[in-house]
């Protein structure tokens, strides 16, 4: 059956299999996203509808555990958008030297590339220091991945490119060591990261913060679940606190547009507007 016969029905099944099974929720992703991982998985693994693989979801822990990984969102490298980067240098970091402490939240840190990327632009702005990041991300296994801080020696070469491209003021092998197919981050980096398990559908204000990066994972929830993670990042910022989206994501279509001051508007860094008291 191709995807674009499935009804709601049967997906609005699907995931609350999942839902009574697991724990969560995928029902405030998007239909394109949700479909696109469902028709993925059902090619890979000989499926051939939705009834079966909502049996599967319920009786087979070890599949149920696989389409987890596929609904959930890992897509993510170091320095990812380089000129990113070069505006969090130009236009976050002069604000954040102004704090003794500062505490930064990564909200769906996947296996935590960005996260490491963060460390080492703190680093090089001597403010790792009086730095904690709190990574998270609701997908264990990518979270013991992120923990352990080890990549594929293969893409080293892309991230290296990356880092230079996002002003970089080292060279980037002196963050790392290599083990034959791999490299591990180097430990000074790992000290101020706090690992937690956060899902951003169904938890709460996860901390106090001074900025929060969320990049290119709003767009995998529809616009209700959208403007709820908006309102618990909102929430979470203290005020003048800094915002960082996805290059293709927005404050426009929620109801927080107008609490925040737009930092760069192409690279999406907004800066929460200070309260009157």
């Amino acid at each position: 059956m191709r995807n674009k016969d499935w009804s709601e029905f049967e997906i609005s099944s699907l995931l609350k299999a999942v839902y009574q099974k697991y724990g969560y929720d995928f029902s405030q992703y998007s239909e394109a996203h949700v479909r696109r991982r469902i028709m993925n998985r059902m090619s890979m693994s000989g499926i051939e509808d939705i009834s079966q693989m909502q049996s599967m979801v319920l009786n087979d822990e070890i599949f149920g555990s696989t389409l987890l990984q596929d609904l959930s969102i890992t897509v993510t490298e170091m320095f990812r958008d380089p000129s990113f980067y070069v505006s969090l240098r130009e236009n976050v970091i002069p604000i954040l030297k102004t704090y003794p402490f500062i505490k930064i939240w990564h909200a769906g840190c996947a296996t935590g590339e960005e996260a490491y990327s963060m460390a080492i632009v703190l680093q090089e702005e001597g403010l790792y220091d009086r730095t904690t990041i709190y990574a998270t991300d609701f997908n264990q296994r990518a979270l013991n991945q992120a923990k352990e801080g080890i990549f594929s020696n293969k893409m080293m070469k892309k991230y290296t490119t990356n880092y230079q491209l996002s002003g970089g003021k080292d060279s980037f092998s002196n963050y790392y060591t290599s083990d034959r197919d791999n490299v591990i981050m180097n430990q000074s980096l790992k000290k101020n990261i706090v690992w937690a398990n956060h899902n951003l559908v169904t938890d709460s204000v996860f901390a106090e913060v001074h900025l929060i990066l969320c990049r290119n994972v709003l767009i995998y929830f529809d616009h209700n679940l959208q403007n709820k993670v908006q309102h618990l990042f909102y929430n979470s910022l203290i005020n003048g606190g800094i915002l960082c989206l996805g290059s293709k994501e927005s404050l426009r279509f929620t109801d927080l547009h107008d609490e925040y001051k737009e930092l760069d508007k192409k690279q999406r860094v907004f800066k929460k507007r200070i309260l009157k008291k």
